[in-house]
């Protein structure tokens, strides 16, 4: 009988356990890095109010998005005057419990934060935007080791719209895409901060934070490049953008395939299953399908499946969710709003500007879909090929602040820019505009 209720006792805590950990949000697109959540119980229909906020929290300007784990919410912030500022927020009340700030002044055309931390055991990585690489004990708040993933590798003038990475935890390793002139991807020894590897320079300058996709069933770094920006360097050949394959390991590039054309690329690669890769951008291209198939001699070779300006996303990959991408796409030229595309590329339905969803962030959860707009709007929507289904809508983020009103970034990107991330943990959704970091419960 004693050791009956040991076994009970132990699965029970092991089903506790298994319930907080499923239920953090520790990196870039959440546990899986694919934009989807275990969570379940979500609520199916709001008050006319909207879902309850439980609390807010003042934050700067910016488009760096939080993580959440073991109850407590981090969020990389950013006063463009003096320089980043990590900070931890108690989930439960939003009370700030500590934060790391350090000197990193500067400015770009959209100022502010940029880039979404990594948490794995004690530790938390960030990455600010002129490259200032941290990993700090989170018991401590004491720096462990720090590095600047541009300067290191030879890069002196920042990129033009700043560095944008979301770090990556791969086991032993901390990998990351420098994208200077002396490394593309850099994978560091995640306790000691010590190079494992780096690849050669990959290509032009990209805002694209590594994935991983299944190739073979071995996992495969991908990482994407832009093509030559016409506009930011008028100066440089044109070239197109490459999307690379690296083994996790060793940094081996495994697989190249050149022929991408977005100038300006920012979501990461999405394993769209059976070898495929799909890419997609907001200038200009949209949508890319690859291929990579195992040659006899044990190479790999990638091969384009399809490509369509139809379909793609400014910001953010796609969700897939059985056998069919939903994506926000909007750029300067097109204003499509949420598209449905199947797996061969066929368009099933376009909102276009009714209702028009522009840079906003979504997860995919207990079957349904959360989803910020990239203006003031939260939306909760049923996934379907037939059409679009929205659930419930609540206007419930704001707008820059008036002194924002004649700038250039507000002039092309509008009065709002809540284009961060999203994350979800607990049945609460972290959720931030250009002032406010807010706490919604979306759960049961």
């Amino acid at each position: 009988m004693k050791n009956k209720l040991i076994i009970v006792n132990t699965l029970l805590l092991v089903a506790f356990a298994t319930r907080f950990y499923a239920q953090d949000w520790p990196q870039f697109l959440g546990p899986e890095r694919n934009s989807t959540s275990p969570q379940k119980g979500i609520l199916r229909t709001w008050p006319e109010t909207g879902p309850e906020v439980l609390w807010t929290a003042d934050i700067g300007i910016g488009y760096g998005g939080p993580v959440v784990k073991d109850g407590k919410v981090y969020l990389l912030d950013r006063d463009d005057k003096v320089g980043d500022n990590l900070r931890c927020f108690e989930l439960s009340t939003g009370k700030e419990l500590w934060n790391f700030a350090y000197d990193a002044p500067g400015k770009v055309m959209f100022p502010g934060s940029r880039s979404v931390p990594a948490i794995d055991g004690n530790y938390i990585y960030s990455c600010g935007p002129y490259g200032d690489l941290y990993c700090l004990n989170i018991n401590t708040q004491k720096p462990v080791w720090n590095k600047n993933v541009w300067t290191d590798f030879g890069g002196e003038e920042i990129p033009i719209w700043a560095i944008s990475q979301c770090p990556l935890v791969y086991g032993d390793l901390l990998i990351i895409a420098s994208q200077a002139p002396e490394a593309g991807v850099v994978a560091y020894n995640k306790t000691t901060g010590a190079i494992v590897w780096k690849t050669p320079n990959l290509g032009n300058e990209t805002y694209v934070s590594p994935a991983v996709v299944k190739i073979d069933g071995k996992d495969n770094i991908v990482m994407v490049t832009s093509s030559t920006n016409p506009f930011g360097h008028r100066e440089l050949p044109k070239t197109p953008g490459n999307i690379v394959g690296i083994e996790p390991l060793t940094g081996k590039i495994l697989w190249t395939y050149t022929g991408w054309s977005c100038h300006i690329s920012v979501p990461s690669a999405v394993d769209a299953g059976n070898n495929k890769v799909l890419v997609v951008g907001g200038y200009e291209l949209g949508a890319l399908m690859i291929e990579v198939k195992k040659q006899p001699d044990g190479s790999y070779v990638p091969t384009e499946v399809f490509r369509t300006e139809e379909f793609g996303d400014h910001t953010k990959p796609p969700l897939l969710h059985e056998g069919y991408f939903y994506a926000q796409y909007g750029t300067n030229n097109r204003r499509d709003g949420l598209v449905c595309m199947s797996m061969d590329g066929q368009i099933m339905w376009k909102t276009k500007r009714d209702p028009y969803f522009n840079k906003g962030s979504m997860i995919l959860v207990d079957g349904l879909i959360l989803a910020t707009d990239g203006a003031k709007n939260l939306y909760l929507i049923e996934p379907d090929t037939s059409g679009f289904k929205p659930l419930a809508k609540a206007e419930i983020l704001g707008s820059k602040s008036s002194s924002d009103e004649n700038s250039i970034a507000v002039r092309i990107g509008g009065s709002t820019q809540n284009w961060a991330p999203i994350a979800l943990a607990d049945g609460r959704l972290l959720i931030r505009d250009q002032s406010r970091l807010m706490c919604v419960k979306v759960a049961q």
